[in-house]
């Protein structure tokens, strides 16, 4: 339970993250003569809601998510068509099937009738009769045209990261709750995450540089599976811990490829791996180069679970850091259990567990497979 106090403060840093990022306010001007409710979306189009919506879609990658965070899992009536794919029906390294926290925590979601692709389509919307429609990756001219041909208020959002783009996740979700009229609950799940970040950070800011071990993350998924040479030179878990990312420098935020002779250069101490690449890089550890790093000889290697899977699955960046925390500094993380912590969080923000349907799916936290333990 948050505390009204650190609920209030956590809300005063939001709204100045927001302001130093250049947001525009999006508080709702309420009509008492008609009912309606006015607000600004993450593209500044202005967008009219009759009252509070009873019925809702989420379409694009990180909607559906959203409205789970924000407990409205019950007013959802279609989904899109990413979140209803069979397991079976996904390239290798993409979302298919339930393989999401916020889909494994609420399985029935998945069951309901189609929004259309990603993008959404006018005829399937207007077919389930919505009182708005929450759309990502998308620009004020195609939620615009959206709106009109479904008739239906479209709302846009961005996903952002807990990176640069955090208060731009912020203001999208506090733009849902102001929606759906949630508000409390959109801080509610805004002050949870920035005390989880203020605990993994409070762990590791004392710890000296010379006693941080050197890390590396291999198997980024970007668009499909990758190998071992795919990495993130601003890992998020990474990043919270205040870890020693080898690949740091390399590159902007995002996956990127590094040659094979940069990474033996490097020599990291521990290598996790995304488990969203698992053959590819069971593969690559074949390799007698790759082998030869002092961190696959010795077994220092662990696989995490993917959370830049249809977007950022934030209660996994988060359950990632316990587990990595856990692994790099046990001493400070002596407490956590992170299968349990992982559980913890998924109940926070999607409503209900998830870890054991990700570990089943991907492999969930420990020792990679195929490694030899030193």
């Amino acid at each position: 339970m948050i505390r009204p106090r650190r609920l209030l403060l956590i809300g005063v840093l939001v709204a100045a993250a927001i302001l130093a990022a250049g947001c525009t306010s999006t508080a709702p001007a309420a009509s008492p003569d008609n009912g309606t409710t006015t607000l600004t979306d993450m593209t500044n189009r202005t967008v009219t809601l009759n009252a509070t919506p009873e019925r809702v879609m989420g379409v694009g990658a990180g909607s559906l998510r959203m409205l789970v965070y924000l407990n409205a899992s019950e007013l959802v009536v279609a989904v899109d068509e990413r979140d209803r794919q069979p397991m079976t029906a996904g390239a290798p390294g993409m979302p298919s099937g339930e393989d999401r926290p916020y889909l494994l925590a609420n399985p029935g979601l998945a069951d309901l009738p189609t929004a259309g692709r990603i993008t959404g389509d006018p005829e399937l919307i207007m077919a389930r009769q919505p009182d708005a429609v929450f759309v990502t990756f998308t620009t004020a001219k195609d939620a615009q045209a959206l709106g009109e041909k479904a008739g239906v208020p479209v709302i846009a959002l961005v996903t952002g990261d807990l990176g640069a783009n955090r208060a731009a996740f912020y203001k999208s979700l506090l733009t849902m709750g102001e929606a759906l009229g949630r508000e409390e609950r959109a801080e509610e799940v805004l002050a949870y995450i920035n005390a989880t970040v203020d605990d993994l950070q409070r762990r590791t800011r004392d710890i000296p540089a010379e006693e941080r071990p050197r890390v590396y993350i291999g198997g980024v998924a970007f668009n499909g599976a990758h190998g071992f040479l795919s990495t993130d030179p601003a890992y998020a878990p990474f990043m919270l811990l205040g870890a020693t990312n080898v690949a740091a420098g390399t590159g902007a935020a995002g996956q990127v490829m590094i040659d094979k002779e940069k990474l033996i250069e490097w020599n990291p101490d521990v290598i996790f791996i995304d488990e969203a690449s698992v053959s590819l890089v069971e593969a690559d550890l074949r390799d007698p180069a790759i082998g030869s790093l002092d961190a696959v000889k010795a077994g220092r290697v662990y696989g995490v679970m993917p959370y830049n899977w249809y977007a950022n699955n934030y209660d996994t960046v988060l359950g990632d850091a316990y587990f990595i925390g856990k692994t790099l500094y046990p001493e400070q993380f002596a407490d956590v259990d992170p299968a349990q912590k992982a559980d913890e969080i998924y109940r926070e923000l999607d409503g209900g567990p998830a870890y054991g349907g990700m570990q089943t799916i991907f492999g969930g936290f420990g020792p990679f497979a195929g490694v030899s333990r030193g």
